[in-house]
């Protein structure tokens, strides 16, 4: 019994070294919420980093993607930066054609430029979203499975 005393005490104190309430501790490992299906096809979750941080004026946002999934058309008040840290994603801004974004691929998209981005075919991705604070997306036109399915072919077969 004494040694069971002994051992709690020892495991009070030390938890009282462990990581203090006073910091605001995230990680961009955890998977996130599963997002409603609003403006996408497939599967999606997203993780909000830092949100709505008047000091810092910006958000981070990791998503998720299951492949075959995609986003709508959409464009930003602000400029937003995508790292992709796992996976591969299509791209595309309005009037360009399409890429693929493989791990490790940064891009900057500049504000009120419309583009949409998506999960490739065959492949899951995840990426960290840097954008601003305030105003919301503005969601353009849906991107549809056929437009998607055209935009898989094309750049699997280069």
């Amino acid at each position: 019994m004494r040694n069971s005393i002994v051992v709690l005490f020892i495991l009070a104190s030390i938890s009282g070294f462990s990581q203090d309430s006073e910091y605001n501790v995230a990680s961009y490992l955890t998977k996130g919420s599963k997002a409603p299906n609003t403006h996408y096809i497939g599967e999606a979750w997203l993780n909000r980093i830092i949100h709505d941080d008047q000091e810092l004026g910006y958000n981070i946002t990791k998503a998720t993607f299951k492949a075959n999934s995609t986003l709508d058309w959409h464009e930003h008040a602000s400029a937003q930066v995508l790292l992709i840290v796992d996976g591969e994603a299509y791209y595309q801004e309005r009037g360009k054609e399409p890429i693929i974004l493989k791990e490790g691929d940064v891009i900057k998209c500049e504000k009120a430029i419309e583009h949409w981005h998506a999960s490739t075919k065959f492949s899951d991705v995840t990426y960290l979203a840097l954008y601003g604070g305030g105003q919301p997306t503005t969601w353009t036109e849906v991107v549809t499975q056929e437009y998607y399915d055209k935009v898989a072919e094309k750049l699997n077969h280069n």
